[in-house]
């Protein structure tokens, strides 16, 4: 799949859908015990290693950059569609958002204590993964902690309608736990822990902490 073609597709969809998306999500984490406890973890481990600045990557409208916050992280949002960045900014004035692409971090090497791409790697093909975690090693500072959520499964699927019945056209990949953590692997951190979410469900989701190398 041609990098420009869906980094566009995935902007666009996400320009189109950014403020019903974020009225939907608002009050998600309220409602998601496991996931506030992976955040929370991952903020401990933030202020275990003395604080700084921690990148959500693909933040959407900035409802887990603004958690984060609360939790004590200095955290701020980057994410590829530029409406969504208005959206959180309006949302949540006193942070820091910034529009950018994970697959070419425009942030300076070991620069930030922690890294999160919560659900925000969805879209992405396999392919395009490996360089990710590059950027996101790239930038870590080393044995800095990253939190990944994302789908769990096998395959893809087109999405062409979303969040309001606004029309989308990206692709929602599915991955087991072990992939991801391969590529992590090779991408030089340790993988620390991983927690499966609502295994039950027809499409569970699933939590890994990794840690870059020294």
């Amino acid at each position: 799949m041609n990098a420009d073609c869906w980094l566009a597709d995935t902007r666009t969809s996400y320009d189109t859908v950014a403020v019903s998306y974020a009225d939907q999500l608002r009050e998600a984490l309220a409602g998601a015990p496991y996931l506030r406890a992976a955040l929370a973890l991952f903020a401990d481990v933030v202020h275990a290693a003395g604080g700084g600045p921690v990148a959500d990557v693909g933040c959407g409208p900035g409802h887990v950059t603004a958690h984060l916050h609360e939790l004590g992280v200095d955290a701020f949002g980057i994410d590829l569609s530029s409406v969504m960045i208005d959206v959180a900014r309006r949302d949540h004035p006193r942070l820091r958002f910034e529009v950018g692409s994970m697959t070419d971090l425009d942030l300076a090497d070991a620069s930030v204590v922690g890294l999160l791409a919560f659900w925000s790697l969805i879209h992405v093909p396999d392919e395009a993964v490996p360089t990710i975690f590059g950027h996101f090693r790239r930038v870590l500072r080393p044995g800095g902690p990253l939190l990944l959520g994302f789908h769990v499964g096998d395959g893809s699927r087109l999405k062409t309608q979303g969040y309001g019945g606004h029309p989308m056209n990206v692709h929602v990949h599915r991955r087991q736990p072990d992939q991801v953590a391969a590529w992590l692997r090779d991408a030089g951190f340790t993988v620390e822990a991983q927690m499966l979410i609502d295994p039950d469900e027809s499409v569970p989701g699933a939590v890994l902490f990794a840690r870059r190398q020294s």
